[in-house]
């Protein structure tokens, strides 16, 4: 059922309209004697056409018409003024206030049905073109969730093939992850970024594959020689993301490469210091290294909670970027709870573990 709103503070005029307008299949009329009441409604509800005598108390059509296309989503609902045969100039005005068509007065039923049918016409395909539209933002929407998806399965095969060949659990990378979006979060960066290092923080190791068995398996100290090898895998896994279209895989790609840098220049690959390291591997650093702390490996026990806390606080300003630390430490009661939530497990981490969000 169409809506239209007469607006006419002559109660004979509106008791006309009224009449004319049960002729019209599909519509019904709601009238007002009061251009100010009629506006508050108007503003409030869904209407097809809208009828409005120019000369009323108060306000006039004019001034009507100007507050009705004022408000975004009443602009194209059709308005028909009503005139006397002589105001040219009026009609002008009017159109240049956003009417769209008049009748003149005294009202002929048959013009008054024509022009509203025509006027009920061009609202429904205005409303069949938003309906369309509508539609055809939620495909984009369906279309953009299974890119998504598969952007975040393509995340989880990546993380698999690390963990398969790197002695830490699978629950690390959920961990470490959790851990750099608090940090995120405490830092204020927009929701989205932070989700989105959530996301690409799992990849951070990636380059591991590429790493041989009995230098990334050896049990005991490395010598410099395997030092110097093991530490190619912030490069590769850089080197394997980097190409990607994804804006995960290329987040990933900047974490993988700057994760192992340190705020005092004397990391790796490259050797960047303070604020040339990416703030995303300055949070992943942080991240990284606290969980590595606190879990058991073969080689070392895991450190309490609150002895890995203040190595980071110890470590502030020189291994690390003083403000993630100083933003970790403020989630601490978030930092406990992500980790009892994921306790170490042998088995790689579930798609939905990973893309889990807080």
């Amino acid at each position: 059922m169409l809506t239209i709103a007469i607006i006419d503070d002559n109660a004979v005029n509106v008791a006309l309209f009224r009449a004319l307008v049960k002729q019209l299949d599909g519509a019904r009329s709601v009238e007002f004697l009061q251009p100010q009441e009629a506006l508050t409604w108007v503003l409030s509800h869904d209407v097809d056409l809208v009828v409005v005598d120019y000369q009323m108390p108060e306000m006039d059509g004019l001034t009507f018409i100007r507050h009705l296309r004022a408000q975004e989503d009443k602009r194209e609902v059709p308005v028909l003024m009503v005139t006397a045969d002589h105001e040219i100039s009026l009609r002008h005005e009017a159109l240049q206030a956003g009417a769209n068509d008049f009748l003149t007065k005294p009202v002929d039923r048959v013009e008054f049905q024509a022009r509203a049918r025509n006027m009920l016409a061009l609202r429904q395909s205005q409303l069949a073109l938003l309906n369309r539209a509508a539609w055809l933002a939620e495909e984009v929407s369906k279309a953009t969730a299974t890119v998504v998806a598969r952007e975040l399965d393509t995340i989880l095969r990546l993380s698999r093939a690390a963990e398969y060949r790197d002695p830490e659990t699978g629950a690390h990378v959920l961990r470490m992850a959790h851990y750099a979006r608090l940090i995120a979060v405490e830092l204020d960066l927009p929701l989205e970024e932070c989700d989105l290092l959530l996301r690409a923080a799992p990849m951070h190791d990636l380059g591991k594959v590429g790493t041989p068995d009995h230098i990334l398996l050896k049990p005991g100290r490395l010598t410099p020689e395997e030092l110097a090898i093991m530490r190619q895998h912030a490069r590769v896994g850089h080197d394997i993301l980097a190409d990607s279209e994804s804006p995960y895989l290329q987040a990933a790609a900047i974490v993988a490469l700057h994760h192992h840098e340190r705020w005092d220049g004397t990391g790796y690959p490259i050797g960047l210091a303070g604020d040339a390291i990416s703030l995303w591997g300055r949070i992943v650093a942080v991240a990284d290294v606290f969980d590595a702390l606190t879990s058991e490996r073969p080689y070392k026990a895991a450190w309490a909670m609150e002895r890995a806390r203040e190595f980071l606080l110890e470590q502030s300003g020189s291994h690390f970027d003083p403000r993630c630390v100083q933003a970790f430490c403020n989630r601490w009661a978030d930092v406990l709870r992500v980790r009892a939530r994921f306790a170490d497990d042998p088995l790689p981490p579930s798609a939905s573990q990973i893309m889990e969000l807080q």
